[in-house]
């Protein structure tokens, strides 16, 4: 089966003929006293049922007896046989923003993660047949899918330093690879993932404390490692410097001293107090 645009009548042309149904009846009710008043009364208490309406950007799927007839996306005023089931899907893109669930990353860290998805029914006649309830279906693959998709990447690479994506850093390749993974599961009920992405993204509680020390330890070690380096490039200038203009003859020793005040001075983290020697190198 197949959705399909079913067209209904005017809902304000079976108005005008169930209005004047009911003034017929109780015309011949209590001006002719007949008894066929009652059967012109009946018919439009019958048809009466049939109307309905359709907003912008919604639907009604159409049913008799169990058997589908289509679905009216047409929005205004109609009018369909009284017997048909009007099953109302809105077809307006929704928002869903998923709790944040606990979850182990792929290298077991536990971590906390929530979704943001923009959807919307594409398919009315999957998301009214194929599920039982399709914006429980959402949630339920939404969560299904987060966990899965945490469970591919580490959150970092701290512990896996070969890894080339990761939860926090690859951003855009993860909210793709979720995103896909969406579209296939939500296909069935006739869902179109407009847009899907990590909404929260943290270390659980019980090792947030530890990992945050942990970044913090890895950004002063790059951070010494960097004024390590600018430091010894700093000293061999001044050496090579010194040399060449020729200002003073140092021996090795002498250099020694130089380079290890040099560095004292470049790498330490608090203000340096110099010492004055007036004597020589030994004394």
């Amino acid at each position: 089966m197949k959705e399909k645009n079913y067209h209904p009548i005017s809902g304000y042309l079976m108005l005008a003929v169930v209005l004047i149904l009911f003034g017929a009846a109780a015309f011949g009710l209590f001006a002719l006293k007949t008894p066929l008043a009652l059967i012109v009364l009946f018919l439009a208490v019958v048809l009466s049922p049939g109307f309905f309406f359709v907003n912008p950007n919604g639907s009604r799927v159409l049913v008799l007896f169990g058997d589908y007839k289509g679905t009216v996306k047409k929005n205004g005023f109609f009018w369909v046989n009284p017997f048909y089931m009007k099953r109302k899907i809105s077809l307006r893109a929704r928002n869903f923003d998923s709790d944040r669930v606990k979850v182990n990353d792929k290298v077991g860290n536990p971590i906390l993660i929530g979704v943001i998805l923009v959807w919307q029914v594409s398919d009315t006649l999957k998301a009214a047949f194929e599920v039982d309830d399709y914006e429980s279906f959402v949630r339920i693959q939404s969560d299904a899918a987060v966990r899965k998709l945490a469970g591919l990447y580490p959150y970092d690479n701290f512990d896996d330093e070969q890894a080339a994506i990761t939860l926090r850093s690859g951003v855009s390749e993860v909210n793709h690879a979720l995103e896909e993974e969406l579209k296939d599961r939500l296909a069935i009920a006739g869902i179109d993932v407009i847009e899907a992405r990590i909404g929260y993204l943290a270390y659980a509680a019980e090792i947030a404390s530890a990992m945050l020390r942990r970044q913090q330890a890895t950004a002063i070690v790059a951070a010494r490692h960097k004024i390590v380096e600018g430091a010894v490039s700093m000293v061999e200038m001044a050496l090579e410097d010194l040399s060449k203009k020729e200002i003073i003859t140092l021996d090795e020793e002498r250099k020694a001293s130089m380079v290890s005040n040099l560095m004292v001075v470049l790498t330490a983290d608090k203000d340096v107090h110099p010492v004055v020697n007036t004597g020589t190198l030994h004394h």
